[in-house]
């Protein structure tokens, strides 16, 4: 009864109190393809005016950097080790974001991908993709049914339904919106305009593209996330030849070549080599590059929508992808490495009632902070099992003189998707350390004197008191975090895209 009745005065408690949030995810955006981080390859200018008008974070990271394990983490404000989700898991009936803020009077929903295993909790809408979903013609579920959007494009889909909450909320209620884009995830299919827009346009590489990972692990050397070797038929949108029997198609999409034949000033030229491994990523990057581009337009949109709709002072929006990602660096695609580009994720954060424009924040943050800072704004109470802290003094421009010193990072899908060996570490505002558990291999980096991680300083002489510094480092945080290495052998079965007893497939 007096739960009811604290629940009913949260819910009756003014909106202008409290601010509204919307929470834009993407997937796999890399903070590197945003104009505002100094990109070099694209322009985003609908998310910079997130950084012109608010804050931008220079050192925001991730937990553990593949999808569901750092969905779960923003939701729940917990490492892997504690909410349960070191791979691809149910995250179970945890307490939940989603759920304070329902529970504290909040209109909450949730727009796009999930990927968490099973139906959405603690949303009073949510409308779904299934699994990792579709970019073209995209399925979506609800409590009720599904829809599927013929002819649409999915990040148009999300942006267009996103807005449709926004505009049949209860006025006297504040919302929480969760605008979870699948872009730019890997198969990287854009729609044609965006295509067009990159189609031939020359992407400059990366600094490090024919890294050949000397002094560095073997976990480097065996992974299977290269551009060179391991982007598929599919990955490039090669069509398959009409020799190619019916029976065989999808196979022969899955394959990655070791020749392609383009056409050049009208004569085909077969390329291999390392002209195949230039191809491999211009052909990438356009595509990924594209769907960012139509993600920036919808960005723009729903910014102009707050506006028009008079919302725009009294929202938090927040910009943020899921985790970092390789655009070319050492070679590689994907994620789950825990050098900068994987670890690192872009946080932008709009608050006009409390975050000065165009400030900025180097202080370590990390994505379990998300949780217990929507909470504190909301007036929210915090739970103390969150291991995360609230970047509300962040962003009013004080940095706590406890705030952390370290982050802590574990990945543990081994072999897992690319076969990227299982590791954790630590990561200081100069340092970093990893630690290769089931190859007892270990990686040291100087950030400072050397950003693009090329020289391993483990086990080097001079190398001593660095070294026995940042083992202490993160012998504390691991203790302080109570990483007990409940998962380090056997972790949960795989089970977020095992059908359930519904209609549904995740």
């Amino acid at each position: 009864m007096i739960l009811a009745l604290a629940l009913a005065a949260a819910a009756a408690a003014s909106s202008a109190a409290r601010p509204n949030v919307v929470f834009i995810m993407t997937d796999d955006h890399a903070a590197h393809a945003i104009s505002a981080y100094g990109s070099r390859v694209n322009q985003t200018p609908q998310i910079d005016r997130l950084a012109r008008e608010g804050m931008l974070f220079r050192n925001f990271f991730v937990t553990n950097s593949i999808c569901t394990p750092s969905r779960a983490a923003i939701l729940t404000g917990l490492y892997s080790h504690k909410n349960g989700v070191p791979v691809f898991n149910h995250i179970g009936a945890q307490p939940t974001l989603p759920k304070l803020l329902q529970a504290a009077g909040y209109r909450t929903g949730l727009i796009g991908k999930w990927h968490l295993g099973s139906d959405p909790t603690g949303f009073d809408h949510w409308e779904i993709f299934p699994g990792q979903g579709l970019y073209n013609s995209p399925e979506l579920y609800t409590a009720t049914g599904e829809k599927t959007y013929e002819g649409r494009y999915a990040t148009d889909v999300v942006t267009d339904l996103a807005i449709d909450f926004i505009r049949a909320r209860p006025k006297n209620r504040p919302f929480f919106l969760m605008v979870h884009h699948k872009a730019p995830h890997r198969d990287w299919t854009p729609d044609e305009a965006h295509r067009r827009q990159f189609e031939g346009r020359e992407i400059p590489e990366p600094e490090t593209f024919w890294d050949d990972y000397s002094t560095r692990s073997d976990a480097l050397r065996e992974n299977r996330q290269r551009v060179a070797d391991d982007l598929t038929r599919r990955d490039l949108k090669l069509v398959p030849p009409e020799s190619v029997p019916a029976s065989e198609r999808n196979v022969w999409r899955v394959a990655t070549p070791t020749e392609v034949t383009v056409v050049r000033d009208g004569k085909p030229v077969t390329l291999t080599g390392k002209e195949l491994a230039r191809y491999k990523y211009q052909r990438y990057m356009q595509d990924y590059l594209a769907c960012v581009q139509s993600v920036d337009d919808n960005v723009g949109r729903l910014l102009d929508f707050l506006k028009a709709s008079g919302l725009e002072r009294d929202t938090i929006v927040v910009y943020t992808s899921d985790q970092g990602f390789f655009l070319g660096e050492h070679g590689l695609f994907d994620k789950r490495f825990m050098y900068e580009e994987s670890l690192r994720t872009p946080v932008l954060v709009r608050w006009p009632a409390a975050v000065k424009p165009g400030s900025e924040t180097k202080a370590l943050a990390v994505n379990v902070d998300f949780a217990p800072s929507l909470l504190e704004a909301a007036g929210a109470q915090v739970p103390k099992a969150m291991q995360g802290r609230s970047l509300l003094p962040l962003l009013r421009g004080e940095t706590p003189r406890d705030w952390r010193d370290a982050v802590y990072y574990r990945y543990y899908h081994d072999p897992g998707h690319h076969d990227t060996r299982a590791h954790y570490g630590v990561r200081t505002a100069r340092h970093k350390l990893i630690y290769y558990w089931k190859k007892d291999q270990w990686e040291l980096f100087d950030l400072a004197s050397d950003p693009h991680e090329l020289q391993n300083l483990y086990g080097q002489p001079g190398q001593e008191a660095l070294t026995a510094e940042l083992k202490a480092t993160l012998a504390r945080v691991r203790k302080e975090l109570e990483d007990d290495d409940r998962f380090a052998e056997q972790q949960p079965a795989d089970d977020v895209d095992a059908p359930l007893a519904v209609l549904r497939k995740y």
